[in-house]
């Protein structure tokens, strides 16, 4: 090597990159670990001063929780591990990719709650996201009132935002800002799930149709390119990267930070389900109820999804226990005479100033709808309780050993037009004569209006959609019988030609890719091109390296 010419980290990277797939195939782990050391001629340069020092390539590291996921269906082990200390460093890791003559991989992960490997990396590097909340070096959440100029009020406004670091969890979100009696709009139903990693796809819950999904609550980001560049991106600045990132399923950049819109936190929610036999009714009532928030906003519901119950699965399941159990019987009983009954779950939110109201602001809201009569469930719980509802399930599950399980997720948006064909099809005729499914299944309706077509996310063509959930858990010699089941429901739909896009999706062809899309496709490709050319960000989602 001529005197002076010190190989870049970047050359390490590729090396251990190589070395490990050598180690994959021949096991020499002292050969490894002496290819890991660095040579004489970088002992000047300080290993903090390199990303080399902040990757892990120890089994422990390797064949952990990067290789995983919560589907527990898919393993892929990457190259090695990283553990930032700042956002600096995760920019320079891409960076020292993006300029090397051969880039590798980069995929960053929070709390690996995807089910099919969307968060891995094959011979790549991970970017140890949770680690980097967990040791404190993240952003952090920070609390902050803006004052908006008018020119025509010289007095202005204010409003309320949280900055975000992307790697803290949404739990730790709701916990801080209520601490100033504020709160975000938009939720998903479980609250361990990293910033960054819901507002890549959308982030979803019962709260969507009046509030928009999470990614439309966001004013700014911080985020890192795949060219390595730190860029502060919002709807007036940088706004191609903004609306490319939301809902972007990683492939543009790595949210560093976002700011989220508050409002004044409620205290305590009106929690009612209603059961029905009849499918028709039950969407009927729903699209009704979601269509108020047009209309009077001052008494709309704050959240509504809905349920299937079936003979095969548990009156409650993890997501809640929710019905007494005296009813349990009778419950049982009307299940066994439909085979299916549909259940309606809606919330409404209160504090001091409306509390005198809200029994007759509800009662108003849900007169006239054709549940059956003497199925009219209803709980009044803390704010807290009622968002954080999936906590108690999931302490249950892991304490029996089954939350650490196979999870063959579906997630569909069909829209509004052929959710009856979907009825029939799949919850009256597959997921019957199957008989396995035992986990919660959700459906529940959408406003497209409160969406932001600019963004990445792909949603139906039609003015209300629905979302259907089949969240199914099972064991590790089973699991390949839901997924029979998914591959049934998605080839009925194309069949059918209902115009089904995957929320959470999971596509094995470009083909599959650009349906999904749809007229976003052209778009999605080109900023690709422009943000990540060199295909370095988030190959475990497989869009453009199947």
């Amino acid at each position: 090597m001529v005197a002076g010419k010190y190989p870049s980290p970047t050359y390490f990277i590729l090396l251990l990159i190589t070395i490990t797939r050598l180690i994959s195939t021949v096991g020499k782990t002292s050969q490894w670990m002496k290819a890991l050391t660095p040579p004489p001629e970088l002992a000047s340069v300080s290993l903090d001063d390199t990303i080399f020092s902040k990757l892990r390539n120890d089994p422990e590291a390797l064949q952990g929780r990067a290789s995983r996921d919560y589907g527990n269906l898919v393993r892929e082990v990457p190259s090695a591990v990283f553990h930032p200390t700042s956002s600096s460093d995760i920019a320079r890791l891409i960076k020292l990719s993006y300029n090397g003559s051969v880039p590798f991989k980069i995929a960053a992960r929070g709390q690996g709650h995807s089910t099919r490997g969307q968060a891995m990396v094959r011979d790549g590097v991970v970017v140890d996201m949770a680690g980097f909340r967990e040791r404190g070096n993240g952003e952090g959440i920070r609390v902050v009132m803006s004052v908006v100029v008018d020119p025509n009020n010289k007095n202005g406004y204010g409003y309320y935002y949280a900055d975000v670091g992307g790697e803290q969890l949404w739990i730790d979100v709701l916990n801080a800002t209520l601490e100033h009696g504020l709160a975000p709009m938009s939720w998903t139903d479980y609250l361990y799930l990293t910033v960054g990693g819901t507002l890549s796809n959308a982030g979803i819950s019962g709260q969507t149709f009046r509030y928009g999904p999470q990614i439309t609550t966001v004013r700014q980001m911080d985020v890192i390119t795949g060219k390595g560049e730190f860029v502060t991106c919002s709807q007036q600045t940088n706004s191609e990267l903004f609306h490319a990132v939301l809902g972007g399923l990683g492939q543009f950049g790595i949210i560093t930070r976002a700011r989220i819109a508050l409002a004044p936190a409620p205290k305590r929610v009106k929690w009612v389900r209603l059961l029905y036999n009849d499918f028709s009714a039950f969407t009927k009532d729903q699209e009704q109820l979601i269509s108020i928030t047009r209309r009077k906003q001052n008494i709309a519901l704050d959240y509504l999804e809905g349920l299937l119950l079936m003979h095969q699965g548990p009156i409650n399941n993890w997501r809640s226990s929710f019905f007494p159990l005296a009813d349990h019987a009778r419950i049982i009983s009307l299940v066994t005479k439909h085979s299916v009954l549909y259940c309606l779950e809606v919330a409404k939110y209160y504090d001091g100033q409306n509390e005198n109201n809200v029994d007759k602001e509800l009662k108003v809201l849900l007169q006239g709808l054709s549940y059956i009569p003497g199925f009219y469930y209803e709980k009044d719980v803390s704010y807290v309780e009622f968002l954080n509802r999936v906590r108690s399930g999931e302490l249950k599950l892991q304490s029996q050993g089954l939350w650490d399980v196979p999870h063959p997720w579906l997630n569909l948006f069909i829209p509004k037009s052929q959710i009856m064909e979907f009825d029939s099809g799949v919850f009256k005729n597959i997921i019957l004569k199957r008989n396995i499914t035992t986990g919660p299944v959700l459906v529940y309706p959408m406003n497209r209006n409160k969406w932001d077509n600019r963004m990445s996310a792909s949603i139906p063509d039609e003015d209300i959609f629905y979302t259907v959930g089949f969240l199914h858990s099972s064991g590790f010699d089973n699991w390949k019988a839901y997924d029979a089941q998914n591959k049934e429901i998605l080839q009925f739909c194309n069949d059918s030609g209902i115009k089904v896009k995957q929320y959470l999706p999971h596509y094995r062809t470009q083909e599959d890719w650009t349906n999904h899309f749809g007229p976003k496709w052209r778009t999605f490709v080109e900023r690709k091109h422009q943000f990540d050319p060199k295909m370095i960000l988030s190959p475990g989602q497989r869009i453009f390296n199947n």
